[in-house]
């Protein structure tokens, strides 16, 4: 694995549940987030238009629960082992805001990229920082590394389109189609998704 940088996606690749549709039912929005979440992941709306209108609807909510909420997901274990026994190579990228999965970054143990926001009573008052996963990309390919990258939805189909490695990993849903036609392999399973990157 020698000058090789992996970059998980968060959402169904290492959690075994999508975050925003669980803060959704928390909180009892949940038929109007998850109708966009599952638009969103078909790539039927572009990811930054449906993730500022998330955004929207789940900024009023209070940060420090949702951080809570979502510090107690199920995870997939072999991947977060992976992770943990590659962390100088690993890091995670997600769309998701910083504030609501600080907990749970810090309990995989991971250096990460996210989307960022400026908090106030303890609740969103502005995006200020949308991540695009194609640029962390670049940045370590510029620096000499092959990148591989791991994901399922339609906000990873451009990181995965210019990455040397990309995987579509369908455990919890099928990948989109957008990460299908770009991605180089497709693994449907955690324990065979971890010996294929062990090879690497």
């Amino acid at each position: 694995m020698k000058n090789k940088i992996f970059l998980f996606d968060l959402d169904g690749t290492i959690t075994k549940q999508e975050t925003l549709p669980l803060i959704a039912k928390q909180f009892n929005i949940e038929k109007e987030i998850e109708k966009m979440t599952n638009e969103t992941i078909k790539g039927n709306i572009p990811f930054i238009e449906s993730f500022i209108r998330r955004v929207h609807i789940l900024g009023k909510l209070p940060v420090l629960e949702i951080d809570d909420l979502l510090s107690n997901v199920k995870l997939s274990d072999s991947i977060v082992k992976f992770i943990q026994e590659n962390h100088n190579k690993c890091f995670i990228s997600t769309g998701n805001l910083d504030v609501w999965v600080k907990q749970l970054l810090d309990k995989i143990g991971c250096n990460y990229y996210s989307s960022k926001a400026d908090i106030q009573d303890n609740k969103v008052v502005k995006l200020t920082q949308i991540l695009k996963k194609e640029e962390i990309v670049k940045q370590y390919q510029q620096q000499g590394y092959k990148v591989v990258v791991i994901g399922d939805g339609n906000n990873d189909a451009e990181a995965m389109r210019i990455a040397d490695i990309s995987i579509a990993f369908g455990q919890i849903h099928w990948p989109s189609n957008s990460v299908l036609q770009v991605a180089t392999h497709a693994i449907f399973d955690e324990e065979e998704l971890c010996r294929f990157l062990k090879q690497l």
